[in-house]
Parts: C-alpha cells; sequence; structure tokens
C-alpha cells in the first residue's frame, strides 16, 4: 500500500520517515518528494508498506502524531491517474 505523509519538517530524512513506520510492519520504500530546483524538502512523502493490514495500522496509530516536531497527517495516497502523473 501507498501512504501519503503530509505536514512533514523540512528537515526530516527520508531514513526517519522510514523508520517511523518500521514499527508497524515492513516498509519497502521511503522517498519525500524534493523542489527540482532548490532540492528543499516539500513537505510531504510516500511510504510504501507491501502488507495492507500493517500499512492501515502505521495510517491508524501515525496520523496526527508528531514526528520530528510536527504533527503529520498519514492516509492513503491516491493512485496516480493521467491527470495526475503528466508533471
Amino acid at each position: 500500500m501507498n501512504i501519503f505523509v503530509a505536514k512533514l519538517n523540512f528537515k526530516t530524512r527520508k531514513e526517519e520517515l522510514e523508520a517511523a513506520f518500521t514499527p508497524y510492519g515492513a516498509v519497502s520504500s521511503a522517498k519525500i518528494v524534493r523542489d527540482k530546483e532548490t532540492g528543499r524538502s516539500k513537505g510531504y512523502g510516500f511510504v510504501e508498506m507491501p502488507n495492507d493490514s500493517e500499512a492501515l495500522q502505521a495510517i491508524a496509530s501515525l496520523n496526527e502524531k508528531e514526528l520530528d516536531g510536527r504533527e503529520i497527517v498519514v492516509k492513503p495516497a491516491n493512485p496516480k491517474t493521467a491527470e495526475t502523473a503528466s508533471y
């Protein structure tokens, strides 16, 4: 399951994001979205967890919890459509 994580601290690294999810199960990837020109975090990212039940538990447990001093928003990611994939 692909999980959307928003309101991240701009200093949060992908390793810290992954570490927040690993207590709930296997994490296949973690990514923080960065500005193409500056390389600065845009404050959101994605975590991929292969087991849906573990992913749902992580979402329920981590949504509106603090990570690196910020209350994060965690929810299932919307699948890419033809409109959102063209950039």
